[in-house]
């Protein structure tokens, strides 16, 4: 019996879009079993696998930088792997590759569309790309790559529209619809159904600079890379912090509201996964901005932890040591309080 090509879904959209969150939705649905997981994280700590709920161990982090630069090849490798596991008899019948939200899609594309290899063995599904109703518009004014992502798509998902008033949805939406006039646009309890099967990526009927985006990439592709992992240009920076001991939670909370309220312009991302003195179970806090989301209490640590916190942190115009400083002030005065108190 002649096995068919497997099909790869891109997962793209910029930092805080929602990515996620929909693939854990996504995993849960009967037309995704069988699915390999790769995810690319930018930074030094990853996280996102962790929050993948996941019955198998076919999810893969792909962490040494971004997906366009230094992983690139780690792509073409554990692709081959699949391909190799897949022909021995493991069920792996789709693969969801769920890029960095600084990823620009291109090279993925073309690496997808031209290595000999994985074409043997995978079809390019489609793209779908995310964005946030809250920050899109913001994004796409000032992040290339956030254009990129938009106008490559088959499938536009646009999500947060509960939290955006109507009046910038409806001008993001033509926003993104100038962008991409060929991919429909969808909302994030959109069923899977809707963003697979996407037919291939075919760049006609797309803004010309689509076709111009991957002829570059096919022209110097060897050459894309950065020198720091950790870095992405216009004053970006990621990094993550690690704490040993359980954090007081009201002095994170502080933290993030002080960060939110005076530097959000400056906040890309903030993701992390903490041990909250009293809690015998992991607090998830989450940012974009300006924009917190109530933390979220997981059901129980992954498997194999550690139970250290991690924090992961994405900023522009903003360094380290202020950051730092100033999560460390907020942790100590916490911790003095709560001693004071039981005095």
């Amino acid at each position: 019996m002649t096995r068919g090509k497997i099909p790869v879904t891109v997962l793209t959209g910029f930092l805080g879009a929602g990515k996620t969150t929909l693939l854990n939705r996504l995993l849960k649905a009967p037309e995704m079993a069988g699915s390999a997981v790769l995810i690319n994280e930018f930074g030094e700590i990853g996280l996102d696998h962790l929050l993948v709920e996941r019955l198998d161990d076919d999810v893969v982090l792909l962490n040494a930088g971004c997906l366009c630069c230094t992983v690139r090849g780690d792509l073409v490798r554990v692709l081959r792997d699949l391909a190799l596991r897949a022909e021995a008899g493991h069920d792996i019948r789709r693969v969801v590759v769920e890029t960095t939200g600084l990823a620009d899609p291109a090279p993925i594309l073309q690496t997808l569309m031209s290595d000999p290899v994985v074409l043997s063995a995978f079809r390019l599904d489609g793209v779908v790309t995310l964005v946030d109703a809250m920050a899109g518009m913001a994004t796409l004014d000032t992040q290339v790559e956030a254009v990129k992502q938009v106008a490559m798509a088959d499938r536009l998902v646009l999500t947060k529209t509960d939290l955006a008033p109507p009046d910038a949805v409806a001008a993001l939406a033509a926003r993104l619809v100038a962008l991409n006039p060929v991919a429909p646009l969808l909302r994030a309890d959109v069923p899977p159904a809707a963003l697979l099967d996407a037919g291939g990526f075919d760049p006609s009927g797309r803004i010309p600079d689509v076709a111009g985006w991957l002829a570059a990439e096919a022209g110097h592709h060897h050459h894309h890379h950065h020198h720091d992992p950790n870095r992405h240009g216009a004053g970006i920076e990621a990094f993550g912090l690690v704490f040993d001991a359980p954090l007081p939670w009201d002095g994170v909370a502080a933290w993030l509201e002080m960060l939110a309220l005076t530097r959000g312009d400056s906040i890309l991302r903030v993701k992390g996964m903490l041990n909250i003195a009293g809690r015998d179970r992991p607090v998830i806090v989450h940012g974009v901005q300006h924009v917190f989301h109530p933390p979220l209490l997981l059901a129980a640590w992954p498997v194999d932890h550690d139970r250290r916190s991690r924090l992961t942190l994405v900023l522009r115009n903003l360094p380290r040591a202020v950051v730092e400083e100033g999560l460390d002030a907020f942790i100590t005065a916490s911790r003095e309080s709560t001693k004071i108190d039981q005095f």
